[in-house]
C-alpha cells in the first residue's frame, strides 16, 4: 500500500513508519523540512507557501493524520493554547483540501484524537458509545479535531480517529517524565493517586493504527488504549517495581498545580477508557498488562 503520514517525524510517527516498513508498505511523510527520500519512504514537503503536496500523493490508499503541536511541551499559557488548538486545525483542513484535490481518492482517513475528550472522572467507566464529555480545553479541542476530520467523508472517504490513551516509551512520551523521580529515589503518589491512567505501549499504538487502516469496519471513534488501565498510585508502584526503586515520597495536587499550572490536569485528572472497538473487531495487545509494557521498555 502507499500510505501517508502527517506528523511522521514523531514520537508515533516514527513507530508506525518502522511497522509499515516491516509490512512493505511505501510511506510518504509529510513534513516542512522534507528529507532525502529512499527506497521505501518519500518526503512531501507540505504547510509551506508553494507547496502542492498533492502531485505527490496521487493514487495513495489511506492518510494518517498525527500532526499537532505537543500536549507535554511547556506550560499552557494562552499562546501555547493556541497553538495546540490551530496547529491540529490548520493540518486537518490541509488534509482535506488535498483529498479533494486527489482524482482517486484514499480509502481511509485515520485521524490522530485523544481520550481526553472523556470528562475526567475517578468512578466512570468509557467506551467509545460514551458521550459524557469534557468541557476543558483539551476536550474542545478534540472534539474540534474529529468534527473536522469528519468532513472527508464528503470524498467518500471513511474516516476513522484513534482516541489516544498516555502512551509508552522509553525517550519519548509521557513515561521518561513520569520515571524520572523513580530513578532520582524519589518517586511517589501524584496527587490523589485514585485517578486513571488509561495507558498503551507506543508499539500497539502503531498496531492498533494499522488494525484500524485495514478493517473497514472501524469508522468513527476507536480508543487507543490497552484493557487494563492503572490508578496513578498503581501506576507509580508498576514504575517502582520495574525499576527496582521505592515509591514513597507524594507529591500534592497543589505542588503539581503550581508547577504546572492548567496543564497540571494531564496528571491530577483521569479517565478509566476501554478499546472496546478494538477488541470487538478481534485487535489482540502485545502489552495488554502494564507490567508486560514497562518491562519491554527498561529490558
Amino acid at each position: 500500500m502507499k500510505i501517508a503520514i502527517t506528523g511522521g517525524t514523531g514520537f508515533v510517527g516514527k513507530e508506525l513508519t518502522r511497522l509499515f516498513h516491516s509490512s512493505g508498505h511505501m510511506v510518504y511523510i509529510l513534513t516542512r523540512s522534507p528529507k532525502r527520500s529512499t527506497a521505501n519512504t518519500k518526503y512531501v514537503q507540505w504547510l509551506k507557501n508553494g507547496a502542492q503536496p498533492e502531485k505527490q500523493l496521487e493514487g495513495v490508499d489511506a492518510i494518517i493524520n498525527l500532526a499537532g503541536t505537543s500536549i507535554n511541551d511547556g506550560r499552557w499559557t494562552k499562546e501555547q493554547k493556541r497553538a495546540i488548538y490551530d496547529s491540529r486545525m490548520e493540518a486537518t483542513e490541509e488534509v482535506l483540501r488535498i483529498i479533494g484535490k486527489l482524482t482517486k481518492k484514499p480509502r481511509v482517513l485515520i485521524n490522530a484524537s485523544a481520550i481526553g475528550v472523556y470528562a475526567p472522572s475517578d468512578v466512570v467507566t468509557y467506551t467509545e458509545a460514551s458521550r459524557d464529555f469534557g468541557k476543558d480545553f483539551l476536550a474542545r479541542t478534540v472534539i474540534d479535531w474529529e468534527k473536522l476530520a469528519d468532513h472527508a467523508k464528503h470524498h467518500g472517504v471513511r474516516v476513522a480517529y484513534g482516541r489516544f490513551g498516555i502512551v509508552l516509551g522509553k525517550k519519548e512520551g509521557a513515561l521518561p517524565l513520569m520515571s524520572l523521580p523513580y530513578k532520582l529515589f524519589v518517586g511517589g503518589t501524584v496527587g490523589s493517586g485514585k485517578q486513571w491512567l488509561s495507558w498503551i505501549h507506543v508499539k500497539d499504538v502503531a498496531r492498533a493504527i494499522q488494525f484500524a487502516m485495514e478493517n473497514e469496519a472501524i469508522e468513527g471513534p476507536f480508543n487507543v488504549t490497552a484493557p487494563q488501565p492503572k490508578q496513578m498510585k498503581d501506576f507509580g508502584l508498576g514504575i517502582a517495581e520495574v525499576l527496582h526503586k521505592p515509591h514513597w515520597l507524594p507529591v500534592p495536587s497543589f505542588a503539581m498545580k503550581a508547577l504546572l499550572g492548567e496543564k497540571s490536569q494531564l496528571v491530577l485528572t483521569g479517565q478509566r477508557v476501554l478499546p472496546t472497538v478494538l477488541e470487538r473487531e478481534g485487535f489482540q495487545f502485545q502489552y495488554p498488562d502494564l507490567k508486560s509494557a514497562l518491562a519491554d521498555i527498561y529490558k
